[in-house]
């Protein structure tokens, strides 16, 4: 036999049988023509397809590769947002502190999906496409009203109506200009 058996190599990485025939089934061991595994070849391989996460530790906690640099913004603002310190810059982030934000944003993206189900979250688009379909209909129904209200009050204070409309409608044109500066944003 050119390698080591199943049982053997088992004893040589600290493993069950079963995890070893699991791992050989799965293409992540090498093996020698006579079916017997080359241990240095099978720890690299293992080493390269196994996620980092699933690995067992001894003791110690073995020190986790860091997440590349595009991803630690990301990362580092997703655990400040859920009261998590992400590590000290320069420091790297951690495979289980990007681990831990993946499982935050996740934890989020649920609760809002829970919440529009519940009608308790709205889109963005339709809320400001329905306020400004309002404040639209509030103000044709402001600029219209001196034209409805001018003659009744015309009357109840003996002027002209004529006169009354032109100056509602200048007063009523001018707040309108006023609350037209109001701008809402949904951010």
């Amino acid at each position: 036999m050119q390698g080591m058996s199943e049982r053997q190599y088992a004893s040589h990485v600290g493993l069950s049988r079963g995890a070893i025939q699991k791992a050989r089934m799965s293409g992540r061991l090498v093996l020698h023509a006579d079916g017997s595994i080359d241990a240095r070849a099978s720890d690299a391989r293992r080493a390269s397809m196994t996620d980092p996460s699933k690995q067992r530790r001894d003791g110690a906690e073995a020190k986790l590769k860091p997440v590349p640099d595009a991803a630690l913004s990301a990362v580092g603002d997703t655990l400040r947002e859920s009261g998590i310190a992400p590590s000290p810059a320069g420091g790297g982030t951690t495979f289980l502190q990007a681990k831990t934000a993946n499982e935050v944003l996740k934890a989020q993206e649920r609760r809002l999906r829970l919440q529009r189900m519940k009608g308790e979250v709205i889109d963005r688009a339709r809320a400001t496409a329905l306020v400004f379909r309002l404040a639209r209909e509030e103000r044709d129904a402001w600029a219209n009203w001196p034209a409805r209200i001018a003659a009744l009050m015309a009357a109840e204070l003996g002027l002209e109506a004529h006169a009354m409309q032109k100056v509602l409608e200048t007063h009523v044109r001018a707040h309108l200009a006023d609350l037209a500066e109001v701008a809402t944003d949904f951010r």
